[in-house]
């Protein structure tokens, strides 16, 4: 038996559960992982509170890093001993030890220690499907990003700073701005104090932006869509004010001909090439230095209600990260 956070129904934090679960040998095409790090997304919020469903009872959680101590049959390109990663389902990763697909890991570079790995994995791979693939950014765009001292968000300013992007950041505090700042963001916006539809208009000289990222959701959609420039690209990719209400398609017509698009990392990185080519396009800007990786809290898995209190309460910075 190991340790593992289980919810047998979906709700707020106190379905969580620190429990003991039983982990089997790995069947065809899986491995066994004893786990040393586990990253918390806001992903894991909307699994536990049923707002992407899931089916209780379960362990939930999507990204981790570890050692593989078992290898099932056919399984040929891992080995016991190997360091991997992973930020896809299915889920499962609030545990000490698990069972997954072998093709849904990655072995981790020497360079890369596991709780760094942890902490950028889900969050990472994001910033470089948004990026690079749903808008690919070029040197001299610019872009505004929402929730720019979030995990992604710090992430996103120093890679679209690598690439030679503009960067508008907005953040809900003073401290939160100079955070986004220090980590490439080139203009700031304090959200709760400036109007920032005015401010981006402001620093485009009335032009509005190519492309908005906005994972905040229901509190910033309109305003975001007010962002862009005649046929800009809305990506609306989470939803930590909540969902985004029904939407009369003829607003994007009348703003200006709009694109929007809800992607998510699971469609991106499906196929095992698309999952090796965002995590080595990671790797490398990490490595490169590129691309720092802060994790500035850490809970024991005993304490993930309290890190999920935490993230909801948007009392978090940069990444998150629970040790088994």
């Amino acid at each position: 038996m190991v340790k593992a956070i289980r919810i047998e129904e979906t709700g707020g934090p106190e379905v969580l559960k620190y429990v003991d679960v039983e982990v089997g040998d790995p069947g065809e095409g899986q491995v066994r992982l004893k786990q040393t790090a586990i990253g918390l997304n806001y992903i894991d919020v909307y699994h536990r509170t049923g707002l992407y469903p899931v089916e209780p009872p379960l362990v939930i959680g999507m990204e981790a890093a570890g050692e593989v101590i078992a290898v099932g049959a056919g399984v040929e390109d891992l080995q016991v001993g190997d360091r991997v990663a992973y930020a896809t389902p299915p889920l499962g990763a609030y545990a000490e030890e698990r069972l997954i697909p072998a093709n849904r890991v990655v072995k981790l570079p020497d360079a890369i220690d596991d709780k760094t790995a942890a902490a950028m994995m889900l969050q990472g791979m994001t910033v470089e499907y948004l990026i690079r693939r749903t808008y690919s950014v070029k040197p001299g765009d610019t872009v505004l990003w929402q929730a720019a001292a979030g995990g992604v968000g710090l992430m996103a300013c120093q890679w679209l700073k690598h690439i030679g992007a503009t960067v508008i950041g907005t953040a809900g505090s003073e401290e939160k701005c100079a955070l986004a700042k220090a980590h490439g963001a080139d203009h700031v916006i304090n959200y709760r104090e400036e109007n920032f539809v005015e401010k981006v208009k402001e620093i485009t000289g009335g032009k509005g932006v190519p492309v908005v990222y906005d994972g905040v959701g229901k509190d910033t959609w309109e305003g975001s869509l007010d962002c862009l420039q005649p046929r800009g690209l809305m990506v609306t990719f989470g939803n930590a004010s909540g969902p985004v209400p029904p939407v009369n398609l003829g607003i994007l017509s009348a703003k200006g001909s709009l694109y929007v698009t809800r992607p998510t990392l699971m469609t991106y990185t499906a196929s095992r090439s698309d999952l090796v080519e965002s995590a080595s396009a990671l790797f490398d800007v990490v490595t490169k230095g590129a691309l720092k990786i802060e994790v500035n809290q850490t809970y024991p898995l005993s304490e993930t209600e309290q890190a999920h209190r935490d993230l909801e309460a948007r009392k978090t910075t940069g990444s998150t990260v629970i040790l088994p």
